[in-house]
């Protein structure tokens, strides 16, 4: 753990009603049972699944590169010389009724040895135990605040968890754990959960996995305190606009990625699952008429699920 230093002023912090019943949690207060079931279990039955699982092909990355591959959803591994990080891991092709509609870009038993795994908040689609346990023995798990009795058991060697701004370092490495704008529980009564996204640093790259999150004031003070090179943003789940209490659209993520101040844009937390109403293909398609629109388009990086992009 990083020495402590002089202290800071109190971080940015939402104000939030937790979570009390199923519409809370879906995030909408007209959002009823009735509906769930047509727009996000029907719907997806009637879908036929797509994507394509890939043969991995992984690059010989030089000291001073990232290799990153969007798996699906939220999910990402992040390989360095010497380092192989796994972001909200999820491989599953349900999530209790709710159908997997694009397939994961690689298979689970494909990927390299994971020396450490980051986990933003404990919502099942983002903390997934199946995956989780089938891990190759994964080293070290970083996690916020009040995970870590779910992640006992299912094969970390040791379990680290972080309150909002605090950095845990290990030889050249290092993960900051970042605000949000969401909440943490994985049912109805576990209130002390934490959420957020992380900071990872490496042979001098910086790399941004903002979790779930609405958009927030917070965005501009991690840009200002952090300055991450890379900004791995979530882009979906935003209809209707009740969602946008804990989602973000193109349009905030747009905002969101010029008060980082970061250099790429890579969209995520899209197309996996249908987790709200807008259609599949909106977001990826609105996210690049903004980008045109506001002459950033050079800087998003629409990753593939599967194949490896090279930073």
């Amino acid at each position: 753990m990083t020495p402590p230093g002089p202290p800071r002023p109190a971080p940015y912090r939402p104000r939030r009603r937790i979570p009390r019943s199923f519409r809370d949690l879906t995030p909408s207060n007209h959002f009823n049972p009735r509906t769930f079931f047509h727009e996000m279990v029907w719907k997806a039955l009637l879908m036929r699944r797509t994507g394509t699982t890939k043969e991995p092909i992984f690059p010989k990355v030089s000291r001073g590169q990232v290799a990153i591959t969007w798996i699906g959803h939220a999910s990402f591994l992040i390989q360095f010389t010497d380092l192989n990080v796994l972001i909200d891991p999820n491989f599953a092709n349900w999530l209790f009724l709710l159908k997997r509609v694009r397939r994961a870009g690689i298979k689970l038993t494909d990927l390299p040895p994971i020396d450490l795994v980051l986990l933003t908040h404990a919502h099942f689609d983002h903390f997934h135990k199946k995956t989780l346990r089938r891990l190759p023995e994964p080293r070290l798990g970083v996690m916020p605040w009040g995970m870590g009795d779910l992640a006992r058991g299912v094969g970390f060697h040791r379990i680290i968890e972080l309150q909002w701004w605090e950095t845990f370092a290990h030889g050249d490495w290092s993960v900051t754990l970042t605000p949000c704008d969401h909440w943490g529980a994985r049912t109805l009564h576990d209130h002390h959960r934490g959420y957020g996204g992380f900071v990872l640093r490496h042979q001098g790259r910086s790399i941004y996995h903002a979790g779930d999150s609405a958009y927030f004031g917070g965005f501009k003070e991690i840009g200002r305190e952090l300055q991450p090179e890379i900004a791995l943003l979530p882009i979906g789940a935003y209809y209707p606009d009740t969602f946008r209490r804990v989602h973000m659209g193109p349009d905030e993520a747009m905002k969101a990625f010029k008060d980082l101040r970061s250099s790429w844009f890579v969209p995520m937390h899209f197309g996996s699952f249908k987790l709200s109403f807008e259609d599949l293909d909106e977001p990826p398609r609105w996210l690049s008429q903004l980008a045109q629109h506001h002459g950033l388009s050079h800087k998003v990086r629409m990753l593939e699920e599967g194949v490896p992009h090279v930073f």
